[in-house]
């Protein structure tokens, strides 16, 4: 099973430490982890090699294929076994050791089960119809269809009234009253009358900016 590592010094208050009366009672060893924590280990076990091998050789004389994983910024270390029988007997016989002048504190490491709670511990992915949403799609959700856009309304009896109208006239579409204003459509010049009027209008003279004067000379 997996296990994971508590960032506090506080043990699960159902995990009791075990005695010797209490191992020698249980003859089922498959409940119980194969993997301890070392709490509250000092310093100098993750910066200086003989003190570490040291450390290490306390655990190493219950089974000499275990193995050490250490959390320095945690001050603790993980010590798998490769039995739980073996990991009981340590931690009954090594719990409080004073180790370079500090108190071992060893608690099982505790198990993930792997049933169907399991499933549980991460988040589903989303739902395939939402899938759509993410930018860009990978492909189109089931069952989807393209949607056709809709006919635009043209209103055909604006438009001839408007195509009536000569350049310069005025049709009114709504007549005013005392309240509210009337709605008058004015039907502008043609843009080639336009284009003829600023062909033979005179060009623009551009007037140049005026140098500003010379300051007055400073007489000594």
């Amino acid at each position: 099973g997996d296990f994971f590592l508590q960032a506090a010094d506080i043990r699960d208050p159902n995990d009791h430490i075990l005695s010797q009366e209490d191992f020698d009672e249980i003859t089922d060893f498959t409940d119980l982890p194969t993997s301890l924590f070392a709490c509250n280990v000092h310093q100098s076990v993750f910066e200086d090699e003989q003190r570490r091998e040291k450390f290490e050789a306390l655990f190493l004389a219950y089974d000499d294929h275990a193995t050490f994983q250490l959390f320095k910024s945690f001050r603790r270390v993980r010590i798998n076994y490769t039995n739980p029988k073996v990991a009981a007997r340590a931690r009954i016989e090594l719990h409080e050791t004073k180790f370079n002048g500090k108190k071992l504190k060893l608690y099982f490491a505790q198990v993930q089960n792997q049933g169907s709670d399991g499933d549980n511990l991460h988040l589903a992915p989303p739902q395939p119809a939402k899938q759509f949403l993410i930018s860009p799609p990978a492909s189109p959700p089931v069952g989807w269809q393209q949607i056709d856009d809709a006919t635009p309304i043209i209103n055909y009896d604006l438009l001839y009234a408007v195509a009536k109208l000569g350049p310069g006239e005025k049709y009114e579409l709504h007549a005013g009253t005392e309240s509210t204003p009337s709605v008058v459509v004015h039907v502008c010049d043609s843009e080639a009358e336009d284009e003829e009027e600023l062909k033979n209008s005179p060009k623009p003279k551009i007037i140049q900016t005026r140098r500003p004067d010379l300051p007055p000379a400073v007489s000594n």
